[in-house]
């Protein structure tokens, strides 16, 4: 789920998090940095599904030339 970060070290930086922000603003930093990660995959879908467009509709456009050329 986190790559290669293994629970010792997870385990590690949730501490030093608690320590820095403290276990009032922990929670509000975890939904924070979920709806920034959940933004950017919606942007990168987006991204991805234009290109797919993008690349199909040349795809189309190149079939149309290749058969008026027949």
């Amino acid at each position: 789920m986190f790559g290669s970060i293994g629970g010792t070290e997870l385990l590690i930086i949730v501490i030093i998090a608690l320590v820095v922000f403290g276990p009032k603003r922990l929670p509000e930093l975890g939904r924070t940095v979920g709806k920034g990660m959940r933004e950017f995959r919606r942007a990168s879908n987006d991204l991805k599904r234009s290109l797919e467009d993008e690349i199909a509709l040349d795809d189309r456009a190149e079939r149309r030339r290749e058969l008026d050329d027949d």
